[in-house]
């Protein structure tokens, strides 16, 4: 098994970053040498050769007899002979006075300068060939110098790859730290997960500054808490709503049937048939509202197309029959892109509380507002002209089984689970319902991404 710091994320990111440094620095490194020592060939090569063919021309214009001195052109090329074709050295430079021949090679017609290395007694040396003159029997002058020390050792070498390996090694700790700091966040995100128990989804994990990844994956996994808080917490809405408005039909119903088992005599089974009924009408109701806030928002509803509020409104209105008329404003081509059943269950929810609170009459519109969305916001506003509702009440009203003692005296069966239908559905396509201002009346405004 690996080490843990290499199957740690860390570990891998600093160890492909060295390998990816090595990969680049090493081959960059040996063509450093190579290109150093080539130039440095190069320029040794070219002095001598400079120094070799001015001899040479000197030679030809009869200003070194034989057995002379030879004065020295360039101070770093000193050792210079001039060598007859009988091996005996016919001048040199004061450097290579008592050396052997420098070199037994001899330029050819074709190339009349040489270059090449060879090792003396005492030293190796760089130098250049050149033939005085174009006859066979022309004597050869040898220009060269000491191996210059990069070239004789392995020091440029060991230089270079001391540098290329104190780079990698510094590209491997710079890694490390850097996605150490970077990962950090990762760690405390993990510690904050561990904390978070079933019991309690309130926590958050810390989200980094930026717009990094890493910041987004904080802000993901704080969404994703968020929905599982909020799932949780319907579920325990659930189950007290049921267990809390069930209670009481429930109740109703036994106590009725009861009593027609305890005085069969005096009971009315006309009566009691449709008490029971209307109980059951009414358990039935809020079981399914239940059923429908416990679905909304999850995954069971995915089947998502565009729909048309203004065409919504008209189908609903067509299959309806309400007590008091309905006036339409309604803007054509308004679309949103969501379950079309949940929409209508809005809508019905909506105007089912302006029926039962308006005085004359209801007004249903259908707008288009600049928004955010790349379509603006698609606006559903329904009116009635009853008793308006106060600033206090117009968040509380959305809440479960919450009526307001208005709705309480005028209520013909109402599960109280409406418009807390129509806040769950409306949250579940990324939009808002709620009341706003209307002197004389109630206005209840939902608005959607338009598409």
């Amino acid at each position: 098994m690996p080490p843990l710091w290499a199957r740690s994320l860390r570990g891998r990111v600093t160890l492909i970053a060295t390998a990816v440094a090595a990969l680049v620095l090493i081959p960059v490194g040996i063509a450093g040498c190579i290109v150093s020592r080539s130039l440095v060939t190069a320029g040794v090569y070219r002095d001598t050769r400079d120094t070799a063919e001015r001899v040479a021309s000197e030679m030809r214009a009869g200003g070194l007899p034989q057995g002379a001195t030879i004065p020295v052109p360039n101070p770093s090329i000193d050792l210079i002979q001039i060598v007859g074709t009988d091996g005996r050295v016919l001048a040199s430079s004061d450097a290579a006075r008592n050396l052997p021949p420098l070199s037994d090679v001899r330029p050819t017609a074709e190339s009349r300068v040489v270059n090449t290395t060879n090792c003396l007694p005492t030293e190796c040396v760089h130098l250049s060939a050149v033939k005085a003159g174009m006859s066979e029997d022309s004597p050869i002058v040898y220009a060269g110098r000491s191996t210059p020390e990069v070239l004789a050792s392995q020091t440029l070498e060991v230089i270079v790859f001391s540098q290329v390996a104190v780079l990698i090694a510094l590209t491997a700790w710079a890694t490390w730290l850097v996605t150490g700091r970077a990962l950090r966040p990762v760690a405390t995100m993990r510690a904050e997960l561990d904390a978070v128990s079933a019991g309690d989804l309130s926590h958050r994990v810390t989200q980094p500054g930026g717009e990094d990844e890493v910041a987004m994956l904080a802000k993901a996994v704080n969404n994703t808490l968020a929905r599982l808080e909020r799932s949780a917490l319907q579920q325990r809405q659930f189950a007290s709503d049921a267990s809390h408005e069930l209670r009481t039909p429930i109740a109703g119903l036994r106590a009725q049937l009861e009593s027609a088992q305890l005085y069969p005599e005096d009971t009315d089974v006309e009566a009691l048939v449709d008490s029971a009924l209307r109980d059951t009408d009414r358990l039935e109701a809020i079981i399914t509202d239940l059923l429908l806030l416990a679905r909304i928002g999850s995954r069971v509803d995915v089947a998502r197309e565009p729909v048309d509020l203004a065409q919504l409104v008209r189908q609903e209105l067509a299959v309806r029959s309400d007590k008091l008329p309905t006036r339409l404003e309604l803007t054509e081509g308004v679309v949103v892109e969501g379950v079309r059943l949940q929409l209508a269950r809005v809508l019905t929810n909506l105007l089912d509380n302006a029926q039962r609170h308006a005085e004359t009459m209801v007004l249903v519109a259908v707008s288009r507002e600049a928004g955010p969305a790349k379509g603006g916001t698609a606006v559903l506003a329904v009116e009635n002209d009853g008793q308006e509702i106060r600033e206090a009440d117009r968040e509380r009203i959305f809440e479960r089984f919450t009526r307001l003692d208005a709705a309480r005296s005028r209520d013909s069966g109402g599960t109280g689970l409406g418009l807390a239908i129509a806040r769950d559905v409306a949250m579940a396509h990324r939009g808002s319902v709620r009341v706003e201002d209307r002197p004389g009346g109630a206005r209840f405004v939902l608005r959607l991404p338009a598409i």
